[in-house]
């Protein structure tokens, strides 16, 4: 995921988490857009690797 849709993201859930209150919410939402961001980026590295070794 582009790095400024996840900022977007974050942005839009902390707006709506401030006018509804729900702070720990927002918290949740946010280490699950994190780690989900990372496990992405370690699946395109390790993709990026694998296409490099498999080309002749």
């Amino acid at each position: 995921m582009n790095k400024k849709y996840f900022w977007a993201w974050i942005v839009i859930i902390a707006v709506l988490s401030f006018f509804t209150g729900e702070m720990v919410t927002f918290m949740m939402l946010f280490l699950i857009l994190l780690t989900l961001n990372e496990i992405n980026s370690v699946l395109q590295n390790f993709y990026e690797d694998w296409k490099k070794r498999n080309m002749f």
